[in-house]
């Protein structure tokens, strides 16, 4: 959240050079509160794994925040209980006239699939249409992030020598980018992926921006159309266990997996996960919530079309 303070305070100058935001009186006195309104499409298979990663990154925000979860019309989940979907889960018919101040896509297990194979991409397409015109700021996670970068962006994935796992160190490029606010010079994330984007094609494209990356995953938070479109190609929400699961399961079914990096300590996976991305993942999506919140307009139906913008 922004810090209120008096126009001609001396230190306002300083805060401001170090990339804090800091709100003066006259922006403050005009300023009307309302709830944020985030949609969630969740593409994961464990729903309400996946409900509780985001719902705890969320959480840390201090401004009343309404979720609401999406689900695929022209996709029926396996893994997740019928009864739950209908309870909790809309489709974009049943929302395609409103708007949101976020829309997160998450991941999806099928990466090593060309994207028009998808079962539901037909619908994934339409719902980021609709975001162009009914979200302000969408945050796309690992497979959703080269859904979009390729969707909107023409940006290829191709298949990696062997699966991307584990917790990598992640450098910080551009600090004055707002979800980079208050993130240490180097910040680990979890990976899981077996799957890459092109980096040439995005390092060239003058309307994506590489906030911060990778010396072994590449590219991790890009920014694009002002900072309404932005694609992160990790999993920081994850939580302690679930590189983990995703270890045991892939043991159990004969993949002989690659332990994950900086993740057990001693590389054994007999000890306890080490939990070391936790603040930054919180910070990130509260960067990005409070950058949301500050412009976002106050009233949804005044919501512009987003559109693509050119980085220096």
């Amino acid at each position: 959240m922004p810090i209120k303070v008096q126009n001609d305070l001396p230190v306002k100058h300083v805060l401001e050079s170090e990339n804090i935001f800091v709100m003066d009186e006259a922006r403050a006195s005009s300023q009307h509160i309302r709830p944020l309104q985030i949609a969630i499409l969740n593409l994961m298979p464990l729903k309400e794994a996946t409900e509780l990663n985001i719902l705890r990154v969320l959480s840390n925000f201090p401004i009343q925040t309404e979720i609401t979860f999406l689900k695929t019309a022209s996709h029926q989940a396996t893994h997740a209980d019928a009864s739950h979907l209908n309870k909790f889960y809309v489709t974009l018919d049943e929302v395609q006239n409103q708007r949101f101040d976020g829309l997160i896509i998450t991941g999806a297990p099928v990466e090593k699939l060309e994207f028009e194979e998808v079962e539901y991409w037909e619908e994934l397409t339409r719902i980021m249409d609709w975001s162009k015109t009914h979200v302000f700021s969408t945050f796309h996670i690992c497979w959703g992030a080269q859904a979009g970068l390729y969707y909107h962006f023409g940006v290829q994935k191709h298949l990696l020598p062997q699966k991307l796992s584990g917790v990598y160190p992640h450098r910080v490029l551009h600090r004055r980018k707002m979800l980079m606010r208050g993130m240490d010079d180097v910040f680990f994330a979890p990976q899981s992926r077996y799957t890459g984007i092109d980096e040439q094609a995005v390092r060239s494209n003058p309307y994506l921006y590489v906030v911060a990356d990778s010396e072994a995953a590449g590219s991790y938070l890009i920014l694009a159309c002002g900072s309404r479109q932005i694609f992160v190609t990790g999993h920081s929400e994850y939580d302690r266990y679930d590189l983990d699961k995703e270890y045991r399961r892939d043991l159990a079914k004969g993949l002989n997996p690659d332990i994950p990096v900086n993740y057990y300590p001693d590389d054994d996976p007999a000890k306890e996960p080490i939990l070391s991305w936790r603040s930054s993942s919180n910070c990130t999506y509260t960067n990005w919530l409070n950058f949301v919140y500050q412009e976002t307009p106050y009233d949804l139906d005044e919501l512009e079309p987003v559109q693509q913008e050119l980085y220096p």
